[in-house]
């Protein structure tokens, strides 16, 4: 196996890891909410005037997914619609003191995750981290233009 070949599984290996010791935690504080869902409100917390266009993009979904999960969170009473006064046609989203509670528990998990794995942070060099943020942004935008080409063949068709 070529170090390419090595570099993809180990970020794989890595992210089924970290995916697996979340997993329960994530389960068990986070009941009934699938992960698509606090993702969502994760998002739209942090964004103001998110819409389905914009989660969408985020995420890497149609349209008619995010508005089939946004539907969801607006039954379950975790975020709101609404339209700018100089808008009408645009419809964005906003949590709700609930969804600020479920994106509060994300939140909390996630420094709980932060922190248990802050022994392995502390041993990388500022060196270390420059490298390894410089290809993952390399590799980013690299997977970036390649989506970009996907759609224009997508439309195409």
């Amino acid at each position: 196996m070529n170090k390419e070949d090595q570099v993809i599984m180990q970020f794989r290996d890595l992210f089924n890891k970290m995916v697996y010791l979340n997993k329960y935690k994530m389960e068990e504080s986070l009941k009934g909410h699938k992960p698509s869902e606090v993702h969502c409100i994760e998002y739209i917390g942090r964004h103001a005037d998110s819409n389905v266009t914009k989660l969408a993009d985020s995420f890497y979904m149609t349209r008619s997914a995010i508005s089939k999960i946004t539907k969801k969170l607006i039954e379950k009473g975790l975020i709101e619609s609404y339209q700018k006064p100089e808008n009408k046609k645009e419809i964005y989203f906003r949590l709700t003191e609930q969804g600020k509670a479920v994106d509060q528990v994300h939140a909390k998990l996630h420094k709980e995750f932060r922190e248990r794995d802050q022994a392995i942070f502390e041993q990388v060099t500022e060196a270390q981290f420059d490298s390894m943020l410089s290809f993952l942004d390399k590799y980013s935008r690299h997977l970036d233009a390649e989506i970009k080409k996907l759609d224009i063949d997508m439309r195409s068709e």
